[in-house]
């Protein structure tokens, strides 16, 4: 698909998908760190938004380990039709299980952030063979 743009504009275009996966690696890394910082957090988390009792300690430390390697493998460029469409799916479950806070928007105005961040994961898993600045792998 690139390899019809001008030279200019996939350049462009190249910067612009690399800048959307870094920022959401930066998010997606945070959510990681905290399973191994304050697992308590994450158990919390699991709670109150997903209804998923009884997680513990050892299951939060799994998790993350998972999540560390995706989110590696995704900043990386690795397998991007899995990695892109993993972090789509696991983002939108987050977006998703919060709708009771956008009910109460204005209590809740951080959790809005999520939708942009969804869009940003959705346009590179459409856009994932044209991301091939700094990666590992060049097509999807």
């Amino acid at each position: 698909m690139s390899e019809a743009l001008p030279n200019e504009l996939r350049g462009r275009l190249q910067w612009s998908l690399l800048s959307l996966r870094l920022g959401v690696f930066i998010v997606m890394f945070v959510w990681t760190l905290d399973k191994f910082v304050n697992p308590g957090h994450s158990i919390k988390i699991f709670e109150k938004f997903y209804s998923i009792a009884g997680v513990g300690e050892t299951v939060a430390y799994i998790l993350g380990a998972l999540q560390l390697i995706l989110i590696l493998a995704f900043v990386a460029g690795v397998k991007k039709r899995f990695t892109y469409g993993l972090i789509f799916l696991m983002h939108g479950g987050s977006t998703l299980s919060a709708y009771a806070q956008y009910a109460d928007a204005f209590n809740h105005l951080l959790f809005f952030a999520a939708w942009p961040m969804w869009a940003a994961c959705l346009t590179l898993y459409l856009l994932r063979d044209a991301d091939t600045k700094f990666t590992l792998a060049k097509v999807g």
